[in-house]
């Protein structure tokens, strides 16, 4: 079940590098809340496949799940709750507030990958799924 797979975690590390460039330089109202959220879960789906020999679409529908449960953590307040709105890592974690279009961003990323996956990928890289 444990794996290391190279291309996912250069894929991992440059989105990651992307992210914290978006969340650290970026302040528009496109780039930073939906891209960010959109390559979000790439970089996740990355992660995961980096380390572990889950088929894609269950990896997938897994980091699809968790965006959504994040979401709706925002939905219900959580961090409010907790007494947690001011702390920067809880808001950057969690995120601060809960919009429909983030659902549709974690979608469409997620939609990508599968397709990526799928459609995209070289004979060699699919043998190790």
């Amino acid at each position: 079940m444990f794996i290391f797979r190279k291309q996912y975690f250069f894929l991992t590390l440059i989105l990651f590098v992307v992210e914290i460039f978006i969340a650290a330089v970026v302040h528009d109202r496109i780039i930073r809340p939906y891209i960010g959220d959109f390559l979000v879960v790439i970089m996740i789906y990355c992660f995961i496949r980096t380390f572990f020999n889950i088929s894609i679409i269950k990896t997938a529908l897994g980091v699809l799940l968790f965006a959504y449960s994040i979401e709706m953590l925002q939905f219900f307040e959580l961090i409010k709750k907790l007494g947690l709105q001011h702390s920067v890592l809880a808001n950057m974690v969690l995120g601060n507030f809960f919009e429909w279009i983030d659902l549709v961003a974690y979608t469409l990323g997620i939609v990508l990958v599968i397709v990526f996956e799928e459609f995209s990928l070289p004979y060699r890289m699919k043998i190790s799924r």
